[in-house]
């Protein structure tokens, strides 16, 4: 069974678990869903350190005015984007969502049987700051022994993330909706849930329709013909919800869009790994609409969501790779930076991974733009 009909199976699982199932089983998911998130809670710093070091140590080695503008082009998708995506938020979500609920605030009386406590290796910051003193050290020193070791440690956390994490999701989203349905707050959750992923597909397609229109101005194409040609690229990244699976789709696109080869097979599998426009639009819409849902969080504004989507940028390099890999990258983001509880998160993680291959398939069509620009600019 794919991840997404899991997950809501978990959700029904868990409302129905809430409204009608003796308390014994209600404390009984809840402490699950305790355990598992100081499990995740535990991830996030090595997330962070392995996935980034890895990432900026892999471009380090690349030089020349080409990287270079192919980072450039994509860093800046990147943040513009979730820049738009927070323009679509503050506008359309307050209008079917109910501000200052009691999602966030957990359950009276259905407290879990225990709790067990699992303090990370380090912090977020510590880790971010790790990371990129290693990553970049690793760089300049091309150091192939410390290249193989956080290149094997990302492995196994990518092992962690896609053989424990993934497939316990939807017991740990059961218990998230467990606490909200015995609250009363789980019918206005789902319907703010449907809000964010409609509002989010149109996000989506508003910022390639920007990007093809950008690309075709530059090269002297047309817009909705070189967007057309990316489309089985955006249907495959619907299917494997993976920037890096669908490279080869991509690839092939990139060339049926006059593309020259050696361009081509160097900016798609670049912008697989750095170019996430989709993924911060879907993770600056969910952001948004779990604050505001939640208690003791509120609609962030400009000044407090902008370092976040400066950052989304950098902590999610090299997590396209792993189906769900760009939230998991950023939960240290959204705690440190935006203030989420563990409930906040729980929430956070369902409503992108129910989203999440909508957020690929903008990221890889979004490649092919950026593959016709850098081809403009090595001419």
């Amino acid at each position: 069974m794919k991840l997404i009909p899991k997950l809501i199976l978990g959700i029904v699982v868990g409302i129905i678990i809430g409204l009608a199932a003796p308390e014994f089983f209600a404390r009984l998911l809840i402490t699950f869903k305790e355990i598992f998130g100081q499990l995740i809670g535990f991830a996030i710093p090595l997330i962070i350190i392995f996935f980034i070091v890895s990432g900026v140590a892999s471009i380090g080695k690349q030089s020349g005015r080409i990287v270079a503008s192919t980072a450039g082009i994509a860093y800046s998708s990147t943040v513009l984007a979730g820049t738009l995506a927070y323009v679509m938020a503050i506008i359309f979500i307050p209008m079917f969502t109910t501000s200052g609920g009691e999602v966030a605030k957990g359950v009276v009386g259905l407290d879990p049987f225990f709790k067990i406590e699992v303090a990370p290796l380090v912090g977020v910051m510590t880790a971010l700051v790790t990371a990129f003193v290693f990553g970049i050290g690793i760089a300049k020193t091309e150091s192939s022994t410390m290249k193989n070791f956080f290149d094997e440690g990302k492995k196994v956390i990518e092992l962690l993330i896609v053989k424990v994490i993934i497939p316990i999701l939807p017991i740990y989203i059961a218990g998230i909706f467990t606490e909200l349905a015995a609250e009363g707050t789980v019918f206005e959750t789902l319907a703010t849930f449907g809000v964010v992923l409609m509002l989010a597909v149109f996000t989506h397609w508003v910022w390639l329709i920007i990007q093809y229109s950008i690309a075709g101005a530059f090269t002297g194409k047309s817009t909705f013909g070189a967007l057309k040609t990316m489309l089985p690229a955006y249907f495959t990244a619907l299917g494997t919800m993976s920037s890096a699976a669908t490279i080869p789709v991509t690839l092939r696109q990139a060339k049926a869009n006059k593309v020259r080869e050696e361009v081509a097979d160097f900016a798609v599998p670049l912008s697989a790994t750095i170019h996430l426009s989709g993924s911060t639009i879907t993770l600056t819409l969910c952001a948004v609409a779990v604050m505001v849902m939640s208690s003791g969080l509120s609609m962030p504004g400009f000044l407090d969501i902008m370092p976040f989507i400066l950052m989304l940028g950098v902590v999610m390099v090299a997590a396209p790779g792993v189906p769900g890999g760009a939230v998991m990258a950023a939960l240290g983001l959204l705690t440190t930076m935006l203030g989420f509880t563990e409930t906040a998160l729980g929430l956070m993680i369902a409503l992108y991974m129910a989203q999440d291959s909508f957020g690929t398939a903008a990221n890889v069509t979004g490649d092919g733009a950026i593959a016709m620009l850098v081809d403009k600019i090595a001419k």
